[in-house]
């Protein structure tokens, strides 16, 4: 088993030993990080793992600057990294929080590292995890309307991408949502409209019937809390998703799908891959689906 003081390089196959935690090294990492650098640690912390192209689309001009400016961070031992095994080929870097990145965000934080809870073995399991596909694949979800929005010049927005253990946190005791997302864009009439929704990233490994009891969870939690929010399914084939919608009839709360496999323009998963269940027609935009059902914010006691 690999030594708590010690990281994994996936490529190599070797160890990389960080640095000892001195204050002056983490006073001169912390004077070398940008502000783009420190959204970048907090987005890799709190969303668990995100990859090259992934970080590219959030936070800079092109993939050769991120690319440059990642392994500068990795060099500082800032973030760690490594490349799934593939038999054929090779997979893009994955990057996740290294200790000298979490030493920087705890101290923002005004914690110490234990207290801010990180752990190098903790943050790197995710690169071993059977989940690690589907973490990344919500993430890529949300990426994709970032991009989208900052391609936009009308006030389209991703205002919110909450990851699954926020959720948990906040709503677990009756749902556990893979992710929450609040999506703004303007309608044809130049009106915007606001999405409040939770993730479902369908991965083909559940069972349909499965699956589909989730909504009684999230029908409770409209219960409880009073704010009804639509549950979107993002699966992965078109035969999934219309023997899902089979499952669903006449869900308690909204509902819509899409297929991964449909979200092949450049505005996917925003543009008109949603499909509501039990209807029938042309798919709508995301921020569509906010007019279709008028849907309302959740209160901002929920979203502590």
């Amino acid at each position: 088993m690999t030594a708590p003081t010690k990281t994994t390089n996936r490529l190599r196959g070797t160890l990389v030993r960080p640095p000892r935690m001195t204050p002056e090294h983490i006073a001169e990492l912390a004077y070398r990080l940008t502000a783009r650098d420190r959204d970048l640690l907090a987005l890799v912390w709190e969303h668990r793992v995100l990859t090259t192209a992934q970080l590219a689309a959030l936070l800079f001009p092109s993939p050769e600057r991120a690319r440059q400016r990642l392994n500068h961070l990795h060099r500082l031992h800032a973030l760690l990294r490594f490349r799934p095994w593939t038999p054929v080929g090779s997979k893009p870097w994955h990057w996740v929080l290294g200790p000298t990145g979490a030493h920087v965000l705890a101290i923002e934080h005004g914690q110490t590292p234990s207290a801010f809870g990180y752990r190098a073995d903790t943050a790197t399991a995710i690169s071993v995890s059977p989940r690690l596909g589907h973490q990344v694949g919500v993430n890529d979800f949300f990426v994709q309307l970032h991009a989208h929005a900052r391609r936009q010049n009308d006030g389209t927005v991703l205002e919110r991408w909450w990851p699954e253990r926020r959720c948990t946190a906040l709503w677990g005791d009756l749902a556990r949502p893979d992710a929450f997302g609040r999506w703004t864009q303007p309608g044809p009439d130049g009106r915007s409209r606001t999405l409040d929704f939770f993730l479902e990233h369908d991965t083909g490994t559940e069972t349909l019937a499965r699956v589909a009891r989730k909504l009684g969870g999230y029908a409770d939690l409209a219960e409880a809390t009073g704010t009804t929010t639509p549950v979107l399914f993002w699966l992965p084939s078109a035969k999934r998703e219309t023997n899902l919608r089979d499952l669903l009839g006449a869900p308690e709360v909204p509902v819509a799908t899409a297929v991964h496999i449909h979200a092949t323009t450049p505005d996917s998963p925003a543009g008109r891959v949603w499909q509501p269940a039990g209807a029938t027609g042309p798919r709508h935009r995301l921020a569509d689906l906010a007019a279709l059902w008028h849907t309302t914010q959740r209160h901002e006691s929920e979203r502590a």
